[in-house]
């Protein structure tokens, strides 16, 4: 884990579109049981194929930098499919991708974060082809597990995020502004929080 003098302000800047900031904490008496607990919170964070239980509304597959599934920890360069209600795109054979950009564990003399980072993508089988998801690719969603003294922290922040309806089949454009202005204003909310809160879970 990185240490001394990290900038620990890993969450891209704010430029256009919509923002989004879920954030769940947990309190302990103790530094080994806030210790603990990070540590096996930041082991679950990189468990995706688990998320849809903990989020409720979608479900979410890790695949391989080849497309194929997964039944691992994240790595960078893998593929997250996302299954949200409703139809999904021809672009993405009827789901939704985003790609990890990154995944680090950096601390200072104040806290410790697990992160991953992670933006919208082509389909792994057409990876110069159209961005399969309803978010243009200049959006992105950083999940941090964050301990700061006796204070352990799950948090999601979506930033950039534009509805995807420059590029595609007129079908998937339109399907991409209704789910971006939903998500845009809020309702995709729910989802995150509960899977911070899952996170959380012992």
């Amino acid at each position: 884990m990185e240490s001394e003098n990290v900038d620990m302000n890993i969450i891209p800047p704010q430029i256009a579109g919509g923002a989004m900031d879920a954030v769940e904490k947990r309190f302990f008496e103790t530094e080994a049981e806030a210790k603990t607990f990070f540590e096996n919170t930041s082991k679950r964070l990189l468990s995706v194929n688990e998320w849809g239980k903990y989020a409720g509304m979608s479900s979410f597959q890790l695949m391989d930098a080849h497309g194929i599934r997964a039944d691992r920890t994240a790595e960078p360069g893998d593929f997250i499919r996302i299954d949200i209600p409703g139809p999904g795109t021809h672009a993405g054979m009827g789901y939704d991708w985003v790609r990890v950009k990154e995944i680090k564990e950096l601390s200072n003399h104040e806290e410790q974060i697990s992160y991953i980072i992670v933006q919208p993508c082509s389909h792994p089988m057409d990876k110069d082809g159209a961005i399969a998801h309803f978010f243009k690719d200049d959006a992105t969603s950083t999940f941090i597990i964050r301990k700061f003294g006796l204070v352990v922290s799950a948090e999601e922040h979506g930033r950039n995020e534009i509805p995807n309806t420059d590029h595609g089949k007129f079908l998937d454009k339109s399907r991409n502004f209704v789910v971006g202005m939903a998500a845009k204003v809020g309702l995709s909310y729910p989802q995150w929080k509960n899977l911070v809160k899952g996170l959380l879970q012992n």
